[in-house]
């Protein structure tokens, strides 16, 4: 009964320090609320040394369930505001905690708890995220403590099956106290660069240390575990780089021992494949090592011993490169050639393509040893390097996948570069010949990943997107208007469309067909979302229409039940419809614009009137099956309806339907859709209301003619996505709700003028504002949603909520004195009066009947 009773206590406490006190944190349990507000009346409590003592005894005392809550407890204590405190009283308190921990270390028995252990972990980062290193080595026991602390991480790292996910709050303590060396004033020793070396060749030896134990019991290999790998990498990267050179005096006595061991291997002629496999783990990690530390270069405190070292690392990945490349197409290791692309990348951020170090001391010990003199021979092997994986590793996926990001990051540049550094560095990479081989021969012959053979699932087919772009960028480099040079580019893909037109003509294997049709759509998404400007664009589009735009009607008619086809191909038309950087803004002669509107409108009719043959779906099959689809669609039209190049006035002036047909199409496919599930996927509401706000903007006519029900469902599905948590769907009612009332407020005005040529034009108006009469439920709901979201929630999009807001109340006065009262009643006394006053001076100022003048009054 007793402990119950203080297992209670201990939550109530826990309770009253996690509490929220200034209401800054939208998620009460992340861990990155570190700082506690407490309020200034707790003070005294707070400076009695007893208090913190009562539970660092508590957590002695009690059986570990009760001394795990007595920890969290403590872990909030050990985050209390620092304005709570003067600097005497804080460095007093500070001393207590550390007191706190001496005596946990000297006594760790309770630490062999998982729970305890935990939040012990948790417990030690928070002491450094609250209090500077410079406050730490003034507290009298530190050297003691720092020892402990030290020693209990080592221990930690070396038991790397007992609660892995403690080692992130034990290293980001590490992490934090290296990172503030530089900035500590105080003459005390703070004894890191004793006691960092010690960590990071802990941490080294422990992962190099499990892999036998992971491959011999069949473990969970923590390699695999990429999140957490890289968290804890990058934490690491810091922690090396204090007295860096003992980090890689011991890394390369590390590499050059395994590389070694695994040269015997290879030439052994009993080949074991246990132990090759235990080596190539081992590698793996040391690669993925020197990637982390060639990546945590940091230009302010990097030295050139520092940068000859991160040579002398590099060399020994890039002649592993070369090992590991001669084996191919025998033997292949996953994890070592994932580790290498992570080494690659880092060493690409930090060496290659900035102007200041083309002197560097990395490429000295580079020269000697490989012949690389600068970041020209560099990006010759990561260029050669790609073409080998995409050439030989095919079959794996996250290889691959992994390569042509890599590629992409490659052919984007640096995002933070100036432009015309950029278009250097790309100049460079197409003068490389691995660059041209891949331009001029980009097909399955050469790269099996670009196969459509039945060895490979639909999706592995996905990664031809990012493959296409990066070579669309590249082509683009040299392109000009070199119409002949595209033309060559595109043969192997004019040569699949052949194809698949012939077997659309003949016996028709659909299952080829298929497959090379998914394969082509995404490769030319790839490009057509590389081709920014609107020579390379006309190029394109002169190319796929009109002859392989009708194959791609053909399949969506055909394979409408099929998303692993259609999705593809409705993507490409939505990429089609993009007028980014105005590539689609066509010659005033060229009819290019609304004759790809009027391909898009066939399409989306034609997928749209298939999907709604195939009937009630069940809960699993509605969206992978149709709603995937109605998004995709939907947000093509919002494309083109905000694209700028189609005047879409001349399809009703001509007699051509096109556009009718697609905003028919549009409706049907609405009222197919449940107001449930256009908020549940969050993918068909992000499609689907920024493109009701583009129709409410600009074809009010259209809105105004719809059925009064499927009205109603619009305006109902508008006034459901006031409330919803994504701001680009409320952000997109409030702009069509504000669109739908000013337009109706226009109507009004004009009404009240009864000049004859008014009267005339008025019909639309007179239609909606039939249906608002008839159901006034709706404004003066949503004019009650606005305005308890902006009185009593957190509202993220201020200035979107209040476009809407006087039109509302211009049009519904009556209902907003009601509803102003009943806020104001529903109100504590004491509140009244100045909630009462905001309504005062919500409409001081505002004239009657002037809404686009007083709206942002």
């Amino acid at each position: 009964r007793q402990q119950s009773l203080a297992m209670q206590l201990l939550k109530l406490v826990l309770n009253c320090l996690n509490f929220d006190f200034i209401g800054n944190s939208a998620d009460e349990s992340a861990d990155d609320l570190c700082t506690v507000q407490i309020p200034t009346n707790w003070r005294t409590i707070f400076l009695e040394p007893e208090t913190l003592d009562l539970f660092f005894d508590l957590y002695h005392s009690l059986p570990p369930m009760l001394s795990q809550l007595a920890l969290s407890c403590l872990v909030q204590f050990a985050s209390t505001r620092r304005s709570l405190f003067s600097n005497p009283e804080r460095a007093k308190y500070l001393g207590n905690l550390i007191k706190g921990v001496k005596q946990i270390l000297e006594n760790p028995q309770g630490l062999s708890d998982p729970g305890n252990y935990h939040e012990f972990c948790r417990f030690l980062a928070r002491l450094k995220t609250n209090y500077q290193l410079g406050e730490l080595v003034m507290v009298k026991d530190y050297p003691e403590v720092i020892q402990l602390i030290a020693n209990f991480t080592i221990t930690s790292l070396q038991h790397w099956e007992f609660a892995p996910n403690s080692v992130h709050y034990l290293l980001t303590l590490w992490q934090r106290m290296v990172a503030s060396v530089p900035f500590v004033k105080t003459a005390e020793p703070h004894l890191l660069d004793t006691y960092a070396p010690e960590i990071t060749k802990a941490y080294i030896t422990s992962r190099l240390e499990c892999v036998p134990v992971v491959i011999r019991d069949g473990l969970e290999d923590p390699l695999d575990d990429t999140a957490t790998l890289f968290q804890q990498l990058e934490q690491l990267c810091t922690v090396s780089r204090c007295e860096y050179e003992k980090t890689c005096t011991l890394l390369v006595q590390l590499f050059d021992q395994n590389a070694q061991n695994y040269q015997k291997l290879l030439h052994s002629s009993s080949r074991n494949p246990l132990e090759i496999t235990v080596q190539e783990g081992c590698l793996a990690w040391l690669v993925y090592f020197v990637g982390t530390f060639v990546g945590g270069r940091l230009t302010y405190t990097s030295t050139d011993e520092h940068d000859a070292m991160d040579g002398e690392l590099s060399c020994r990945v890039f002649q592993l490169i070369s090992l590991m490349d001669a084996q191919l197409p025998q033997s292949s290791n996953e994890k070592v050639e994932l580790a290498i692309l992570w080494f690659l990348d880092q060493f690409r951020k930090t060496y290659v393509g900035d102007q200041l170090q083309h002197t560097s001391k990395v490429y000295a010990r580079m020269s000697e040893v490989l012949g690389i003199t600068d970041d020209n021979h560099v990006l010759e092997t990561f260029m050669t390097k790609i073409v080998t994986n995409l050439k030989y590793r095919g079959r794996c996926e996250p290889v691959i996948s992994k390569t042509l990001q890599f590629l992409n990051d490659l052919s984007v540049g640096y995002p933070f570069c100036c432009i015309w550094h950029n278009i250097f560095l790309l100049k460079k990479l197409v003068k490389i010949e691995a660059v041209k081989f891949m331009l001029q021969n980009h097909t399955s012959k050469h790269f099996p990943f670009l196969g459509v053979s039945d060895n490979y699932s639909l999706s592995d087919l996905r990664c031809r997107t990012v493959f296409y772009t990066a070579l669309t960028r590249l082509l683009m480099v040299d392109l000009g208007e070199d119409e002949d040079e595209f033309e060559n580019f595109m043969l192997p893909l004019t040569v699949s469309f052949e194809s698949v037109t012939q077997i659309f003509n003949s016996s028709f294997e659909q299952e080829e067909a298929k497959r090379m049709l998914i394969g082509l759509a995404r490769d030319l998404r790839g490009i057509a979302f590389a081709l920014n400007t609107k020579t390379s664009y006309t190029m394109l589009f002169d190319w796929i229409y009109p002859a392989y735009i009708s194959v791609l009607q053909r399949a969506i008619e055909l394979w409408y039940r099929e998303p692993a086809c259609t999705t593809p191909i409705l993507k490409l038309m939505a990429e089609f419809m993009q007028n980014r950087s105005q590539r689609l803004n066509f010659d005033v002669s060229s009819p290019n614009g609304i004759l790809l509107f009027r391909e898009a409108s066939k399409m989306i009719c034609t997928y749209g009137n298939q999907i709604l043959s195939l009937g009630t779906l069940s809960k699993d099959q509605v969206y992978p099956l149709k709603l995937k689809g109605i998004s995709i669609c939907y947000s093509a039209l919002k494309s083109a309806l905000c694209g700028n190049y189609v005047s879409f006035g001349v399809f009703k002036l001509y007699g051509d339907n096109h556009f009718d047909n697609v905003l028919q199409a549009f409706v049907k496919m609405l009222l197919s859709v449940s107001h449930s599930d256009l908020l549940q996927y969050r993918k068909l509401s992000q499609a689907y209301y920024p493109l009701l706000e583009c129709l409410t903007q600009d074809h009010m006519s259209f809105i105004t003619s719809l059925e009064p029900r499927v009205l109603i469902y619009i305006l109902t599905s508008i006034s459901e996505g006031l409330t919803a948590v994504d701001t680009i769907v409320s952000s997109s009612c409030c702009a069509s709700l504000d669109y739908i009332v000013t337009y109706l407020f226009k109507h009004l005005s004009k009404e009240r003028k009864k000049t004859l040529r008014c009267r005339e034009t008025s019909q639309d108006g007179q239609r909606l504002l039939h249906v608002m009469q008839q159901n006034p439920e709706v404004l003066q709901q949503m004019m009650s949603i606005l305005m308890n979201t902006i009185i009593f929630e957190d509202c993220r999009n201020q200035w979107s909520v209040s476009r809407p807001l006087l039109g509302l109340i211009l049009l519904n006065e009556k209902y907003f004195s009601e509803l102003r009262a009943t806020l104001i009643t529903s109100q504590p006394d004491d509140k009244r009066e100045v909630l009462d006053q905001c309504f005062r001076n919500l409409m001081e100022g505002v004239e009657q009947n002037l809404l686009v003048k007083n709206r942002d009054r």
